[in-house]
């Protein structure tokens, strides 16, 4: 079924809030070296990547009280009012960190005022995602949810595909000193033109979905009566949450660090693993459409029990082919597991509390496994000298999911119930 005019341009401007927020996040990780060396005291390089991986994980981990309050604002005033007020303060901070003296100028503030920005950003970061995946798969034509809500996926995809392109434009056009000085600041900077387009589309946005007020707050009600939906959502998400950070956040340090790769290699092969995942999300969503969401998942994450470490194994090589391949490998997993969730989650959670259940599941899970992920996986392999401990984390992260998973019912057939 073709899609309106008017429905596409809902999409772009549900989509587009993504592209900044996973764009802000892509950068920030990638460009954790520079940005240890920049905010922190001198210390050797690991430890100052780790301080940096560590503020990472402190924006991650407000993302359930961003997820709270901005779920809030979808169930209780409109979705369109939670996307705008989300994609502003994911920009403004953006911008900001681009600009913030470093170390050497403002000594201990230097990390506190980076601390105090990554977690407006986080506190965006929760209510951004999950806001903008209801509204564009309410906002789906009939049978095509599981392809929009990967679409949906796409676009964050997008946004660190677009850090990644832009971190490998940067470490190729730029001196190692100069990228280190201030190349950096760059890929930040230009966030604040992304929100400004992200503020102008979602204040055209017309809602024919609204949200069923409720007599209590969404929140109240949320964890009242939906108590355990919200813990089986959480814990389907640890396997997107693991595998999403560690592969396409954590391996491009990992890399650099463990392998001697060459930054600009490293996210020169991110990058075209990024245009597969793109290229495969839709097509995964569309066969979640036909043969429903379980399937799909399931095979995904099977998938990434047995090839995990192998996969691993082959980016140790440390040439350019075999670690390609092994990043394909996991675009295959990801693409299949986190294409099809959006949609399998917003067709099991009641319209007046879809927002606030989904956001608090879903963050919950990324703010404490995804944002610890990066962190945990750089700390484990210098700790045990094991190269292969970020593999483990998610071979350890597939039951978890998979037993969330069993518990709900097939619900692509289902019609999507609405206000």
């Amino acid at each position: 079924m073709a899609m309106s005019g008017e429905a596409r341009r809902n999409i772009l401007a549900g989509a587009i809030g993504n592209v900044l927020e996973w764009y802000d996040f892509a950068i920030y990780g990638y460009f954790a070296a520079e940005i240890g060396r920049t905010f922190f005291a001198p210390a050797d390089p690991v430890s100052q990547m780790l301080s940096a991986f560590g503020i990472f994980a402190l924006g991650v981990l407000v993302r359930p009280l961003g997820g709270a309050m901005l779920g809030y604002v979808g169930d209780k005033v409109s979705r369109r009012a939670a996307l705008i007020f989300s994609v502003a303060m994911m920009a403004i901070p953006t911008f900001l960190i681009g600009l913030l003296p470093g170390y050497a100028v403002l000594g201990v503030a230097a990390p506190v005022a980076l601390a105090g920005l990554r977690m407006i950003q986080g506190l965006s970061a929760g209510g951004e995602f999950t806001t903008s995946v209801v509204f564009m798969v309410e906002h789906a034509p009939p049978g095509q949810r599981g392809l929009i809500g990967a679409l949906a996926c796409c676009s964050g995809t997008f946004g660190i595909l677009a850090g990644s392109a832009t971190g490998a434009a940067l470490a190729m056009a730029m001196s190692p000193e100069t990228l280190n000085e201030w190349g950096w600041r760059i890929p930040f900077l230009a966030g604040l033109l992304v929100g400004g387009a992200g503020v102008l589309l979602r204040r055209g946005l017309h809602e024919e979905i609204a949200a069923k007020a409720s007599q209590h707050s969404p929140l109240v009600e949320a964890l009242r009566d939906h108590g355990r939906l919200v813990a089986d959502i959480a814990a389907l998400t640890t396997f997107h949450a693991v595998s999403y950070y560690v592969v396409f956040i954590y391996v491009v340090n990992w890399l650099k660090l463990n392998h001697g790769v060459s930054p600009a290699r490293a996210l020169q092969i991110n990058t075209i693993s990024m245009i597969v995942v793109v290229a495969l999300m839709p097509v995964m969503g569309w066969l979640s459409d036909r043969v429903g969401r379980r399937p799909v998942m399931l095979t995904a994450t099977a998938i990434g029990l047995v090839a995990s470490w192998p996969l691993f194994w082959l980016m140790s090589g440390g040439s350019a082919g075999s670690i390609l391949l092994g990043q394909l490998g996991f675009a295959l997993i990801i693409a299949g597991f986190t294409g099809t969730l959006p949609s399998l989650l917003v067709e099991v959670v009641p319209p007046e509390v879809r927002c606030t259940v989904i956001s608090l599941g879903f963050n919950v899970t990324l703010g404490v496994v995804g944002g610890l992920s990066p962190l945990a996986a750089g700390w484990l392999v210098q700790q045990t000298g094991n190269v292969y401990c970020p593999a483990f984390m998610i071979i350890a992260a597939v039951p978890i999911s998979v037993l969330a998973l069993l518990r709900f019912k097939e619900s692509y057939h289902d019609a999507l119930r609405a206000a």
